[in-house]
């Protein structure tokens, strides 16, 4: 089933935002044209009771002011670019550097978070899909070639969803896109800590200062960063001054593999991610402190989500030993990321 409703009209341009509601079994979820926000997601827990597993906010309005890119799809670049910068084909691009004044951060300050996307719907056998478009122009942000992308969201009854990106492009540009949202699996407000956390990820990128890599992809063996059996997020997390890093998952290639599996142990409810990309950014939501408050008007504290961003690595432009994440003219960018809810 697929409801439509208005959200509201942005501040900036006045552009009406639409929210579409997916139900399926016993599963729904809402996203927006602004931003393809995932705004909510409803999972059971074990003994039935449904509660949201993304944090969200109430109105258009906060999420247009908010810092922390809540739910939003990311684009033209996830991640980080050190300086902004990087050269193709001997030509030098500048995005704006809208992290500190150093870095580009998630495709600048106005990356397709900050878009209205074009929405269509569809569903086939009880399975609802929200398809949304955008255009990004060259010279948008600073990045060459005009990029079409297309996102849909789709909602399985036994708690799947897909997450499907695609991009082309008319100019050799960067493309990196991923979904922002963050989860808590109680659905309660509480913070994050508790939740047993897997990565399939045998390596991490070390950065600098910046929170720019250095170039090296260490063993996360014997480190706080070491995932590769269930822990508790909060057991090592002070050694490292919380998570935000690139993990590096052990599968090689660009098929769908595991990427990470998530339980929160009171509700018993489970996450499951697999995913075409080669990493994963783990953001344990370190910056957030009370100034963004939920649809209950409880303030988000430290911990208050947790962020798996499946992606190409950051900077990836700047470091020849990094896997490619340049888009070429007659190619097509294809990432699938799946998440599966379980009890």
């Amino acid at each position: 089933m697929i409801e439509k409703q208005v959200f509201g009209t942005t501040k900036a341009h006045g552009e009406q935002v639409l929210v579409y509601t997916l139900t399926a079994g016993a599963y729904s979820m809402k996203v927006s044209t602004y931003g393809g926000i995932l705004l909510s997601l409803i999972v059971p827990d074990a003994q039935g009771n449904k509660a949201d597993v993304v944090l969200g906010f109430s109105s258009l309005a906060e999420y247009e002011k908010s810092p922390v890119y809540m739910g939003a799809l990311i684009g033209r670049y996830a991640n980080r670019i050190s300086g902004g910068s990087f050269t193709i084909d001997g030509n030098t691009y500048q995005v704006p550097r809208n992290e500190r004044g150093v870095n580009a951060l998630h495709g600048g300050p106005e990356g397709f978070d900050t878009k209205v996307w074009h929405a269509l719907t569809s569903e086939v056998d009880g399975v609802p899909a929200v398809h949304l478009s955008y255009t990004s122009v060259s010279g948008e942000m600073g990045f060459p070639g005009t990029v079409k992308v297309h996102v849909d969201y789709v909602l399985h009854p036994e708690g799947k969803l897909e997450i499907i990106y695609a991009a082309n492009t008319d100019a050799t540009t960067p493309v990196n896109l991923t979904n922002h949202s963050y989860f808590n699996l109680a659905g309660d407000g509480g913070t994050i800590l508790n939740h047993q956390l897997q990565l399939y990820c045998d390596a991490y990128l070390p950065f600098n200062d910046n929170r720019i890599p250095t170039g090296e992809i260490k063993p996360v063996a014997g480190t706080p960063f070491d995932f590769t059996s269930a822990k508790s997020i909060g057991t090592d997390i002070k050694q490292v001054g919380g998570y935000d890093h690139c993990f590096v998952l052990s599968e090689r290639g660009d098929t769908l593999k595991e990427c990470a599996y998530v339980v929160e142990p009171e509700s018993g409810r489970s996450m499951r991610v697999l995913t075409t990309m080669e990493a994963v950014q783990f953001f344990s939501g370190n910056t957030m402190n009370g100034s963004d408050v939920s649809r209950d008007g409880i303030p988000y504290m430290q911990h208050s989500g947790f962020c798996l961003e499946t992606q190409h690595f950051p900077d990836a432009m700047n470091h020849e030993n990094f896997p490619n994440c340049l888009l070429k003219p007659n190619e097509t960018y294809r990432h699938t990321t799946i998440l599966k809810f379980n009890v």
